[in-house]
């Protein structure tokens, strides 16, 4: 892939009909399925709505998005300018619509790039990619949808909701990093409760708490959340899930940051905004480009802190 492509894939994003862009998506959550029905994509496991990179691997990670395609785009050609594509991969941990004007280009745009880099780009869930009984507020997709493709344009909002439910809900390089759009529930018991969130909700809170959850520092367990749904959770929780799902730190978004990151949990969590602008008028954003093999217990914070890439 090279950086015409990814002009070209951007391009195709604003200029698609209806159609097209109900195919795209359409053909994006098949594509999905069909990795969960074999369990695996190239080298990457996979079960249910969980999966597993290769432990020793380079790995790119893209934090919320929200509907701004330039971001989208900056970041899209860097990471082909470094050629991870070619041997690593891309995971992005979700919220890729809402509060931004191009919420459509951007999720098409993945779809594209999904399509062309199968066993190189994986898509996780955040809490704008959300189950009916969880909207988000505001939650303007449908009326971005309508705006662009009018009243037909429903038919493609049904199609969106019904890809959001198969998106995975976390990645985990064995030994290494978790990756997860929001946070940790709080009282999970095993890698299992996130591979079945999805078919266990609302049984239980835990997709709930994996799109919603934030880390905090006024607490070392948990409480309620300020956001009305999920909970905030703190250190303790972070280094019990540390020990059960046996990885050495958490990398997870949805929390706008004005440099682009921050580190909680004494620099066990890490959080990545990736896009700029309005409403969180934030002046930087970050990605993450981490090779795996440098990891040991006492190097973690440094290793992802070299590895994020500032614009």
């Amino acid at each position: 892939m090279s950086v015409k492509d990814v002009e070209k894939l951007i391009d195709h994003a604003y200029k698609s009909s209806l159609v097209e862009a109900i195919n795209l998506i359409t053909s994006l959550r098949e594509r999905i399925i069909e990795e969960k029905k074999e369990g695996r994509s190239g080298d990457v496991r996979i079960r249910d709505a969980l999966i597993t990179l290769p432990k020793d691997s380079t790995i790119a990670v893209v934090g919320d998005i929200h509907g701004d395609i330039h971001s989208l785009k900056y970041i899209l050609t860097k990471i082909v300018e470094m050629e991870i594509l070619e041997n690593g991969y891309l995971v992005f941990l979700g919220d890729y619509v809402d509060r931004g004007p191009y919420s459509i280009e951007v999720l098409l745009s993945l779809a594209m790039l999904k399509e062309s880099n199968n066993e190189r780009v994986f898509l996780l869930r955040g809490n704008h990619e959300p189950p009916p009984d969880l909207l988000p507020y505001p939650h303007d997709l449908p009326y971005q949808v309508m705006r662009k493709y009018g009243t037909e344009g429903k038919r493609l909002y049904e199609c969106m909701m019904k890809l959001f439910n198969e998106l995975y809900v976390a990645a985990i390089v064995e030994e290494r990093v978790f990756m997860v759009h929001g946070g940790i529930p709080v009282n999970f018991n095993s890698i299992d409760d996130f591979a079945r969130a999805v078919k266990l909700h609302p049984k239980t809170t835990y997709l709930e708490e994996i799109l919603w959850n934030d880390p905090t520092e006024y607490l070392e367990t948990w409480a309620p959340s300020p956001r009305g749904a999920g909970r905030i959770f703190g250190i303790k929780i972070t280094q019990k899930a540390l020990e059960i799902l046996k990885v050495k730190a958490i990398i997870r978004g949805h929390e706008p940051c004005p440099n682009g990151y921050k580190f909680n949990h004494k620099g066990l969590v890490l959080t990545l905004f990736s896009r700029k602008g309005a409403p969180y008028f934030n002046e930087k954003a970050a990605f993450l480009i981490i090779d795996t093999k440098e990891f040991t217990e006492d190097n973690v914070r440094n290793v992802l802190e070299r590895g994020i890439v500032i614009f």
